[in-house]
């Protein structure tokens, strides 16, 4: 009969590789932390301390908000990026994949088409 200290301990040295992992990456991190507040430079001026920005004087506040138009070309440029990539191990397949994976291209492609084509006519596009 198997005691509930065996299943324990066969639980736990199944999973202690894991835990040895998560320890070693936390303690790298933290020690190159360390090692860095340490090691560091400490000259601070009034060039060092003063805001930057593009080598010039700032004239305004810098936390102006960015037109909403920026994240929705962005996000839009992520999504067709990576419906593109889905087209190279297709391609890389597409002898073995025959006419049923021509057929599903097409129609990834199709759908692909008609995103874009929405897009630019609720004029996501559109940078003004």
């Amino acid at each position: 009969m198997v005691s509930g200290y065996d299943l324990l301990l066969d639980y736990l040295s199944t999973y202690f590789p894991i835990l040895v992992f998560i320890l070693l990456a936390l303690g790298f991190g933290l020690v190159t932390l360390a090692l860095s507040y340490l090691v560091h430079p400490k000259y601070p001026e009034v060039e060092k301390l003063s805001v930057y920005e593009c080598g010039s004087e700032p004239f305004s506040d810098s936390r102006m908000p960015f037109p909403v138009r920026y994240y929705v070309i962005a996000m839009l440029f992520v999504i067709f990026d990576i419906e593109v990539i889905f087209l190279y191990p297709w391609a890389v397949t597409f002898d073995q994949l025959g006419i049923i994976g021509l057929i599903e291209m097409m129609i990834f492609i199709g759908l692909f088409v008609v995103a874009y084509v929405y897009a630019w006519r609720k004029g996501a596009l559109e940078w003004d």
